[in-house]
């Protein structure tokens, strides 16, 4: 079997080296990116197998390497932390698992086997959802989702003395002669600092005529906030905390009562009353219904309307992201009208739903063609 394996290895490797994409077309370029995708996937987790197997039998100490992780990454071109990371994700999903098999097939990656396994560690029960979910959306939403499984497993008092504990901040001079930055903050704190940041990031790259990265306007915002030279206004809540009715009355949450930051994870009740004396923070206090009576015709979104769609839905409250399947995207987000107000669209709960730049743009495109929006210009 190993024998057939590394001719068939070489074989691949050959076939590659002379792909030439010139004379293909560009369908069957995007089929051979796709399957070359599931292969590389698959590769992965072959490799990871067969590193945790060699280190087992101290192969890696024949060729010269004391540590099994610098053999592998010697071997793969990638960090030590990366090799570490493949050898211990095979060693905790086998290929008899779901995830494992879908790992072994190309199904899904490394980062998502990560991701579902360290969730069904801490959350027994998630991976088949988390499976189900990888095959169709983001990396990104699916650390999302395995995020929020986690953190809502956890106990928050002990949970917020943990972020509390691991807060940090760290500058250093890079090769390059740039300033480099690396911290953590605890939700109550990195929530509403990011949440100023995008609004100020996006409000420069509305204004900017040469179309840099996004992650360059927001150094820019960052400098800018640092400095006082931002805007100095708020257009939106810093920070939102979504607690149930009865909890905060009662002083502590029972199951099923949500208590948490809106894109930050589960907050004690006290500390929620505590941070509610702050002018510049919103506490949506709920009994699990919708808000959905909030509605008129035009443009214009209430206060108390765009509150209800920042939160996001019920039961998890989780704040506000791209509607399209498989983006996730919670930044630069702009509220569409399902129905168009141009076809008599009200602005209401229902008619309304985030999507990000390039999927609202491409929605108002479809919305156009089907003669939604009126005779084009």
């Amino acid at each position: 079997m190993a024998a057939t394996l590394l001719e068939q290895a070489a074989a691949l490797r050959s076939a590659l080296a002379e792909f030439d994409p010139a004379v293909v077309t560009g369908d069957d370029a995007a089929l051979i990116a796709e399957q070359l995708a599931v292969t590389e996937k698959a590769c992965a987790g072959a490799r990871a197998r067969a590193a945790v197997r060699a280190a087992a039998c101290h192969s890696h100490e024949r060729r010269g390497f004391p540590d099994a992780a610098d053999w592998l990454a010697r071997a793969a071109g990638s960090s030590r932390g990366e090799a570490q990371a493949a050898m211990a994700t095979a060693s905790a999903v086998p290929p008899s698992s779901p995830t494992g098999a879908a790992w072994a097939a190309g199904e899904v990656s490394l980062r998502q086997a990560q991701v579902i396994a360290r969730t069904e560690a801490e959350c027994p029960g998630a991976e088949d959802e988390l499976l189900e979910m990888a095959m169709r959306s983001s990396l990104a939403a699916l650390e999302d989702e395995g995020r929020r499984r986690r953190l809502a497993a956890a106990d928050p008092e002990e949970l917020h003395r943990r972020q509390h504990r691991a807060r940090q901040f760290r500058h250093w001079r890079g090769a390059d002669g740039m300033i480099r930055l690396a911290g953590a903050l605890p939700p109550t704190v990195g929530v509403p600092l990011m949440n100023r940041l995008d609004t100020e990031t996006d409000r420069i790259r509305r204004a900017a005529a040469d179309p840099e990265p996004r992650a360059a306007h927001a150094a820019d915002a960052l400098v800018g906030m640092l400095s006082g030279a931002g805007t100095g206004r708020r257009t939106s809540t810093d920070l939102v905390l979504v607690c149930h009715l009865d909890a905060y009355r009662r002083g502590h949450a029972h199951e099923g009562e949500p208590c948490h930051v809106v894109g930050g994870g589960p907050l004690p009740v006290p500390v929620v009353r505590r941070l509610a004396e702050d002018a510049f923070l919103k506490v949506v206090l709920h009994d699990g219904v919708r808000i959905e009576t909030v509605a008129h015709f035009g443009r214009h979104i209430p206060a108390e309307l765009r509150t209800a769609l920042e939160v996001g839905s019920p039961p998890r409250f989780d704040g506000a992201e791209c509607v399209e399947e498989g983006c996730g995207r919670r930044y630069g987000l702009e509220w569409d009208h399902v129905d168009p107000v141009a076809h008599g669209g009200p602005t209401s709960y229902d008619n309304l739903a985030a999507r990000c730049w390039p999927h609202h743009r491409a929605k108002t495109e479809r919305d156009r063609q089907a003669g939604l929006l009126g005779a084009s210009p």
